[in-house]
């Protein structure tokens, strides 16, 4: 799982590795063009979502709705919790 806080705002971007295969929505929808591909595989030999340029965040929730696995979302709360 990886976890991105933006830093002047209180949210954070959370990526559950295991359950994104890779389609590149999230990526495509993206207003602001902050998500790329990672360099690694997951588990399953997807290079899954990554986050690139969190400080270019404006927390649209795009990525969220637009993910067909739920493998990225949008945390408001103080301390990020687990997907």
């Amino acid at each position: 799982m990886e976890v991105h806080q933006h830093s002047e705002k209180k949210h954070y971007i959370v990526t559950d590795e295991t359950r994104c295969k890779g389609c590149g929505l999230c990526i495509e929808f993206c207003p602001k063009n902050c998500l790329g591909f990672s360099d690694v595989l997951n588990e399953k030999g997807w290079r899954v979502s990554k986050m690139h340029r969190m400080n270019d965040c404006i927390k649209c929730y795009m990525c969220e709705r637009m993910c067909p696995d739920f493998a990225i979302f949008v945390d408001e709360s103080d301390v990020p919790k687990k997907a």
